[in-house]
């Protein structure tokens, strides 16, 4: 579901906390108060873990497993490992949890008045990871980013306390946005692990068809196709922008910063003129930083 996404190898919550390097965006940045960075790399921790799960990308070894309390023989069902963390995931909230990066998270929903809602909401993406492997429609798609990416943001949103329903509105808009860039950057790796998330019905109008994705390289057909939703991708970081300019100080450069990895990263796809099948084409540091000052110059 996410781009980071090799296997996670040593301790279980280093291994997974590492992966924010990978992202499109900045997880928790040096500039915010500590307070915050703790909070928010608590909230990746878990989200980097339940996607890992769904994803089959745990460490060999099954000590995520065993710290869920999953018995050895079912270490690798995706499914009793994600039942096993919602479980762990009430814990958070009513006792002690087992695994290490929940345990991390229970000071920062108690900090933060956080709910079950937004965690359940990322578990419930990647049970249905396990089911649903390709779309249909481009809404089909955005009620699964409702589940899969909107609420991280919402989350960044509370543990800052900054969350209003007009803010909500535009952090969906960018969430969505990122997802969908991720999906681009993915179309060869979520191929591998048999999952489409290029719309059904879009592939049909640019005359794209799954052999398509396989190849090394992508013909025309495919590169119009992912232009197109790259176009779209787009069209929500612009909608979702004025989120920037609602709040003040460090956590404008934060926001900026979300906005601008998005763009950066359609500006890497455009780059490499929309052939994502060799790999995710990523934006250097250097144009991250030219988009966050255009973002911060016009941010609604």
């Amino acid at each position: 579901m996410t781009q980071a996404g090799t296997a996670r190898t040593g301790d279980p919550e280093r291994g997974t906390l590492d992966k924010a390097a990978d992202e499109n965006f900045p997880v928790a940045p040096f500039f915010l108060p500590r307070a915050w960075r703790d909070d928010l790399m608590a909230v990746y921790g878990f989200a980097r873990l339940v996607d890992d799960i769904g994803d089959g990308d745990l460490a060999p070894g099954g000590a995520d497993a065993r710290l869920l309390g999953v018995p050895a023989a079912d270490a690798d069902d995706r499914l009793i490992l994600l039942d096993a963390l919602e479980a762990d995931l009430h814990r958070v909230f009513d006792s002690t949890p087992g695994h290490p990066l929940l345990r991390r998270l229970r000071p920062t929903v108690h900090r933060a008045g956080l709910t079950p809602e937004p965690f359940l909401g990322l578990i419930a993406a990647n049970r249905q990871d396990q089911i649903v492997k390709r779309y249909e429609t481009y809404d089909d798609l955005l009620a699964y980013c409702e589940l899969s990416a909107n609420p991280v943001g919402r989350l960044v949103l509370s543990v800052t306390g900054v969350s209003t329903p007009e803010r909500i509105r535009l952090s969906d808009a960018v969430c969505t946005a990122l997802q969908i860039v991720e999906h681009l950057q993915d179309v060869a790796e979520d191929l591998g692990r048999d999952r489409v998330y290029l719309p059904a019905e879009d592939m049909k109008r640019f005359h794209v068809a799954e052999a398509d994705l396989a190849a090394p390289t992508a013909g025309a057909s495919v590169r119009a196709l992912v232009a197109y939703e790259a176009e779209r991708a787009l069209n929500l970081l612009n909608e979702g922008t004025p989120l920037v300019g609602s709040v003040h100080g460090r956590l404008k450069l934060l926001l900026a910063g979300f906005v601008a990895g998005g763009k950066a990263a359609i500006g890497a796809i455009a780059a490499a003129e929309y052939d994502v099948l060799p790999g995710p084409p990523k934006p250097g540091k250097l144009q991250l930083l030219r988009e966050v000052g255009v973002t911060l110059r016009g941010e609604g």
